[in-house]
C-alpha cells in the first residue's frame, strides 16, 4: 500500500477539503470524505485552485463533474411486506454485505481482502466494534464463511497498520473502537474450535500493544490501566463542519471529541463535565469501566492461545497481566458509596458521578462478586429499564448516548451479564422489551434501526450528528441472539 493510498482527504484537497465542508453543500460532512474522484486528487486540486475565483464559478457544479457517490445498496432495496422480520434479516445480510474490495485511487476506503458486513444507512465501511455484535447474527443464521472472513480482514488491518482503525477509512486511521477482537476470535473458537486461538495469537498480542502504550496508559497508585484516545487534535475529517462550530472551550478539545468517538460512545454525558455542553467533552481525563473490562479479556484470550501453543512462559506473563488488571478494575474503578463500577476521573483522582451501562461490563466479563452484581441488578431495574430495554445513562443531554435512547451492543452486554449472574428473569424482561420494541418498529417502518427510544415507544430514537440510520448490522445481530437465547430459557 503506497503512502498516498493512506492520505485523508482533508490531506488530498486541501483548501478544496475545508471549502467543501465549511460550504453546507452537504448537510452531512461524511458525504464528501467518501466521494470517489473521476481524476487524481492533485489534477483535482490543481482544477480547484485555478477556477475557484472566476465569477461564475459554481462549487457544486465542480464537484459533480470530478467526484461521484459510492454505491448504497440500501437506497436501491424496498423491504417485501410478507417478510417476518426473521426473514427481512436473513435478506438483510447480501445486502449489507460487500465483496473484497478493490482499490480505487483517490478513494478514502482502504481496501480489505475478503467480504464483510456493514452496518447500514450512512455506514457504508466495516465497523470495528459493531462488528462484533453483527457477527452474533450471523453465528446464529450460521453464516460461518462471513465470521471467518470478517476475523481474518481485523487481522489483516492489525498486521498492516499495527491495530484496527475505527473503520476502513482513510480519515480513522488516527484511532481505534472498543477492542472486541479478542471476543471475535472466541466467537469464532465456538465454530473452529479453540485451536484457532493459536492463529491469531501473534494479531491478538499486536492489539494488546496497541492498547497499551505509553499515549493510552495512566499510572494509578501501584495499577496501569488504559483510556481512549486519538493521535490528532484536529476537527474530525467525516464531521468538520460539527466540530469546528465548538467553542474551544480547552486547548486538547478536539482530541477528546476523537477519542469519544473511539469510545463509541459518540456522543454521551458520560465525557462531559457540563451534561449540556459537548464542548466540556474530556475522554481523554477518563479511564473507562469498558475498556479495561475488555483488556482484561484480551489478556485472557492471550494467555489462552499461548498455552494451546504450549508457550508456557508467555502464557503465564498474559495470565499474569488479566489477574492484575481485575484487581485494579475493583480497586480503582468500583465505587464503594454507590456499590458500582464507574468511570476514574485522572485529574480528580476519583470516580465519576456518572451512572452508565458501562457498569455491567464487569458482570459480561465474569470479573464481580455476587454481592456486587446484586447491588448493580437492582440498580438496572430500578433506574435503567423502560418499556423498550435499557437507557445508556441517566441523563437527557441531547446527545445520542444518552436517555432515552437505548443501543443494541449495551442490551446485550447486559443481558448476558445479567443472565450469568443468575439474574434471570431481569435479564428475559429486558430481552423481551427490546426485541417486542424492534418488532413494533419493523411493523410500522419495514426497518431495523441502529437505535432506539426506550423510554416513549410513539416516538423514534433521536439526537446525535446525523439522522437515526437503518440496517442495520448490529441491531440484526442482537436481535438474533436475544431471540435465541430467549427461546433456549
Amino acid at each position: 500500500m503506497k503512502k498516498d493510498d493512506l492520505a485523508p482527504p482533508d490531506i488530498l484537497y486541501k483548501t478544496l477539503f475545508e471549502t467543501v465542508q465549511r460550504s453546507g453543500i452537504f448537510p452531512d460532512s461524511k458525504t464528501f470524505v467518501d466521494l470517489i474522484p473521476t481524476e487524481e486528487p492533485a489534477t483535482i486540486l490543481a482544477l480547484f485552485r485555478q477556477e475557484k475565483d472566476k465569477p461564475n464559478f459554481d462549487l457544486k457544479q465542480f464537484l459533480q463533474q470530478y467526484f461521484y457517490k459510492p454505491e448504497a445498496k440500501l437506497k436501491t432495496y424496498h423491504t417485501n411486506l410478507n417478510h417476518t422480520i426473521r426473514e427481512h434479516i436473513s435478506a438483510l445480510w447480501s445486502v449489507l454485505r460487500r465483496s473484497e474490495d478493490m482499490p480505487q485511487d483517490g478513494s478514502s476506503l482502504l481496501p480489505l481482502p475478503y467480504p464483510y458486513i456493514v452496518p447500514g444507512g450512512r455506514f457504508r465501511e466495516v465497523y470495528y466494534w459493531d462488528s462484533y455484535f453483527t457477527m452474533l447474527g450471523l453465528q446464529v443464521d450460521q453464516q460461518y464463511d462471513l465470521i471467518r472472513s470478517m476475523v481474518d480482514n481485523f487481522a489483516y488491518l492489525i498486521q498492516t497498520f499495527g491495530y484496527i482503525p475505527n473503520a476502513n477509512r482513510t480519515y480513522y486511521l488516527s484511532r481505534s473502537q472498543p477492542p472486541f477482537f479478542s471476543l471475535m476470535v472466541k466467537l469464532l473458537a465456538e465454530i473452529d474450535g479453540e485451536s484457532c486461538l493459536v492463529k491469531y495469537k501473534e494479531a491478538l498480542i499486536i492489539e494488546h500493544q496497541f492498547w497499551t502504550s505509553p499515549e493510552r496508559s495512566v499510572q494509578v497508585g501501584n495499577f496501569t490501566l488504559q483510556r481512549y484516545w486519538d493521535q490528532k487534535n484536529i476537527p474530525r475529517q467525516e464531521a468538520f463542519a460539527e466540530d469546528i462550530e465548538l467553542p474551544k472551550h480547552h486547548p486538547e478539545l478536539y482530541r477528546d471529541i476523537r477519542a469519544a468517538a473511539e469510545s463509541g460512545w459518540d456522543f454521551s454525558s458520560r465525557w462531559q463535565i457540563d451534561p449540556s455542553d459537548l464542548a466540556t467533552t474530556r475522554t481523554t481525563d477518563m479511564i473507562p469501566v469498558d475498556l479495561n473490562c475488555l483488556l482484561y479479556h484480551l489478556e485472557k484470550v492471550i494467555g489462552e492461545a499461548a498455552s494451546l501453543a504450549s508457550e508456557k512462559e508467555q502464557a503465564n506473563v498474559y495470565q499474569k497481566l488479566a489477574e492484575t488488571r481485575a484487581t485494579a478494575i475493583q480497586q480503582i474503578l468500583f465505587d464503594q458509596k454507590k456499590g458500582v463500577y464507574v468511570d476514574y476521573i485522572i485529574s480528580n483522582q476519583t470516580t465519576s458521578d456518572s451512572l452508565t451501562l458501562a457498569m455491567l461490563y464487569p458482570l459480561f466479563f465474569g470479573l464481580t462478586t455476587p454481592e456486587i452484581a446484586d447491588n448493580i441488578a437492582k440498580i438496572i431495574q430500578e433506574k435503567f429499564l423502560h418499556p423498550g430495554g435499557l437507557v445508556a445513562t441517566l441523563e437527557n443531554s441531547g446527545q445520542q448516548w444518552d436517555a432515552p435512547n437505548g443501543w443494541p451492543p449495551l442490551q446485550w452486554i447486559a443481558v448476558k451479564g445479567l443472565l450469568d449472574y443468575g439474574y434471570k428473569s431481569l435479564s428475559l424482561e429486558i430481552t423481551i422489551r427490546y426485541t417486542q420494541l424492534i418488532e413494533t418498529v419493523f411493523r410500522n417502518t419495514g426497518k431495523l434501526m441502529e437505535k432506539y427510544n426506550v423510554e416513549d415507544l410513539t416516538l423514534i430514537a433521536g439526537g446525535g450528528e446525523y439522522p437515526v440510520q437503518d440496517g442495520f448490522g448490529w441491531t440484526n445481530g442482537v436481535y438474533l441472539k436475544m431471540k435465541n437465547l430467549y427461546a433456549g430459557l
